[in-house]
């Protein structure tokens, strides 16, 4: 009998399923690293003109290395004398600009914004790109503790030799505090009011106090040049911890708003949703028209009217771009391993699945979408409409 460790895989499997930012883009960081000589923020790996082009892109231009620099700044790897940097967040630019200020002038930067608009894709590219890496990064949740700001304890080494620095167990951000580099804090708010405090004293004083070491030279530990914190915070999530006014005022925020244009946001489906795709070991096969009329059903609810103009009743659940990548990568699933008839009918489907996260009330909100919009535009002339409008017993 055949058993499932029997098989031969199809392909080869890869060591993981998504590369760090660093990782994902090092060609691109060092390429940065070794054209632009500017004035940089003391232990920054890029200029800040650089990390602004390493994250919005060069805009289709053709960047060119300076004669003498193609062996990059370790002197090892061979650079092309060419390249254009890719855009990776889809946003404004003075936004990103505002960013980067904040960061070289050493505070405390936070992302609020609805869910599911790039706040945390931001802050790793953010970090990967003055700092060289994304790793050093907290995951706020109700049962966050304080020791993930500070410090924990090696217990066998403590219970051996007594409290010392071998003993110490640094934290995400005293890692960041002694070299010098960006630690980043997802989900701030998700964590209790006591343990979100702990970073007053290390955005305010720059240093943390080990009383257990104190009168010893590990007694302190002090912020290295370059150390600073991005956290990010969702703006509609339920039952988050209120940020105290003291932690407020050391941090700039920044509100990341949904994607403005629906070109950008349809190439971004397109592209992160073939990505996924490609990771699950298929082409991406959905039709641009498909991804079109997908991108517009999220936009329409989302902002609670059509692009016509026409008024649409908003449900109360977020209808993200990260939401219709997520769609978008399930019908190129679909149509890649389970092919049957249209990938357009599995729409209303999957549509159904996403409103109906929060509110049951959505339900009805996405069929009064179907009898407005949808059903105006089938009533035009479009064929793509007209099979949704066909379609909608399927919401039922």
């Amino acid at each position: 009998m055949t058993t499932l460790t029997d098989q031969p895989p199809s392909a080869a499997v890869p060591a993981r399923q998504v590369l760090p930012a660093e990782e994902r883009h090092a060609a691109e960081l060092a390429f940065l690293a070794a054209r632009d000589d500017g004035p940089r923020p003391p232990g920054w790996a890029l200029t800040p003109r650089a990390v602004v082009t390493f994250v919005c892109g060069s805009g289709g231009e053709q960047l060119t290395l300076p004669r003498g620099r193609r062996a990059g700044r370790d002197g090892t790897a061979e650079l092309p004398a060419r390249m254009a940097v890719a855009p990776k967040f889809v946003g404004e630019r003075a936004l990103v600009e505002r960013c980067v200020v904040t960061l070289a002038g050493e505070r405390g930067l936070l992302l609020v914004g609805e869910p599911g608009t790039a706040k945390s894709m931001l802050s790793e590219l953010l970090a990967a790109a003055v700092s060289g890496t994304s790793a050093l990064t907290v995951q706020g949740t109700a049962g966050t503790t304080e020791d993930a700001f500070r410090y924990g304890w090696n217990y066998a080494l403590l219970l051996a030799e007594g409290p010392s620095r071998r003993a110490l167990v640094d934290s995400p951000v005293l890692t960041a505090m002694r070299s010098g580099r960006v630690v980043r804090v997802e989900e701030i708010t998700r964590c209790l009011p006591e343990v979100q405090d702990a970073l007053v004293s290390v955005l305010s004083d720059r240093r943390v106090s080990v009383p257990e070491l104190a009168d010893t030279a590990d007694g302190t530990v002090a912020a290295a040049p370059g150390f600073t914190v991005i956290a990010t915070a969702n703006l509609r999530d339920r039952g988050v911890s209120e940020m105290s006014a003291a932690l407020k005022r050391r941090f700039n925020f920044e509100t990341v708003h949904p994607i403005a244009d629906a070109e950008a946001e349809t190439a971004l489906v397109r592209r992160q949703a073939a990505a996924a795709v490609e990771r699950a070991g298929a082409a991406f096969a959905v039709d641009d028209a498909v991804l079109d009329a997908l991108v517009t059903v999220f936009r329409d609810l989302r902002a609670g009217r059509s692009a016509e103009g026409w008024d649409v009743e908003r449900p109360g659940t977020v209808l993200s771009t990260a939401e219709a990548v997520q769609v978008a990568a399930s019908l190129g699933v679909a149509a890649a391993y389970l092919p049957a008839g249209d990938v357009l009918d599995l729409v209303p489907g999957h549509l159904l699945g996403v409103v109906r996260k929060d509110d049951p009330a959505d339900h009805g909100r996405l069929l009064g979408y179907w009898d407005g919009p949808v059903r105006r535009r089938a009533e035009d002339g479009s064929a793509m409409w007209r099979r949704l409008w066909d379609l909608r017993e399927t919401l039922r």
